[in-house]
């Protein structure tokens, strides 16, 4: 799950996508708005697409006692004049009067700022930290380490954590995978989860994003996992949704991951639902609880049936079964 292909939620109750400048100069942009806001600022937002360089959007929610008090925080490369603070503005009419609070971001090492002080997540047997944090695997559970300096999916959203939690589930309850797919990989991490569960399994992960596909390649060495199109390894594209060449040669899978964006999801459920063997699954997430219907119906459409869900929080996770013929 890269920035560009999902702009996934980063760090519990937060949505948008992490930023990590790579030069000086940066500048936060803070205002309050309400969470049916921010939900929407979660999609893709056109008032900003066009801007070069676009805001980098985040928002979270910083009391959770006050669940409908939401807060966003916009991250722009030059110091922001009154027209951009405007156009933040306009996104959460919640706001009207409260004066943005402005603060200039200095030069420092942001992957090691925003990591070190990330705690491992455990998964069900899953068990993920960062570089920066030297914690290895309690016995019994299986350990990755996971730099996101550049993409997405450290486990520590709870759409990341739902899906290894799913993943494990099915392994407990004795499923077998012989061909997977995971979609928006981001960092590799499900596509990693996944081939250490059924390590006799072909996988292969893509993303829309290079850079992604070069994270997830970067991280493949550290968890000891082989890349290549063979048994017990995975192979890596570049693509968005299946279009590539070796997704399709590759068809069906028993397995298909998306963690991806709801308005995608849908899109992409006829592609989805004809990629799936009948009697395989679909794990979706990176959908928001309100539109976990509208997601679940589009695949209904394609022949597929809910079979269960894991909810963290506002973040469903939903594995689809295609029905058998």
């Amino acid at each position: 799950m890269s920035a560009k292909s999902r702009k996934e939620p980063k760090g519990d109750g937060v949505t948008g996508f992490p930023f990590a400048p790579e030069r000086s100069g940066s500048w936060k942009i803070t205002l309050p708005c309400t969470k049916a806001e921010a939900e929407l600022l979660a999609g893709d937002v056109p008032e900003i697409a066009l801007l070069d360089p676009p805001p980098t959007l985040m928002t979270s929610e910083p009391d959770a006692d006050k669940p409908d008090d939401w807060q966003l925080d916009a991250y722009v490369e030059q110091k922001p004049d009154k027209a951009l603070l405007a156009l933040i503005a306009a996104l959460v009419p919640s706001a009207k009067g409260a004066k943005p609070t402005v603060t200039h971001i200095p030069e420092e090492d942001w992957v090691t700022l925003s990591q070190s002080g990330l705690e491992p997540i455990r998964a069900g047997r899953f068990f993920v930290h960062t570089p920066y944090n030297a914690d290895q695997a309690p016995e019994g559970m299986t350990g990755f380490v996971i730099d996101a300096g550049r993409a997405f999916g450290t486990g520590h959203h709870e759409t990341t954590t739902g899906c290894l939690m799913m993943l494990d589930k099915l392994r407990r309850s004795g499923l077998r995978f012989d061909d997977i797919a995971d979609i928006g990989t981001g960092t590799g991490l499900l596509a990693f989860a996944a081939r250490s569960l059924w390590p006799a399994a072909k996988v292969i992960a893509s993303d829309i994003d290079p850079v992604s596909i070069e994270v997830t390649a970067e991280n493949a060495g550290p968890n000891a996992v082989r890349l290549g199109s063979g048994r017990g390894q995975v192979e890596l594209v570049v693509a968005a949704g299946l279009a590539h060449r070796r997704l399709k040669t590759r068809l069906p899978y028993d397995l298909l991951i998306a963690n991806i964006l709801a308005g995608p999801l849908i899109e992409l459920a006829p592609v989805f639902g004809n990629a799936v063997l009948p009697g395989g699954s679909l794990i979706l997430a990176g959908l928001l609880d309100s539109q976990a219907d509208a997601v679940a119906q589009a695949y209904r459409r394609q022949g597929m049936y809910l079979a269960e869900s894991i909810v963290r929080g506002d973040w469903p996770t939903l594995r689809m079964v295609k029905r058998r013929t």
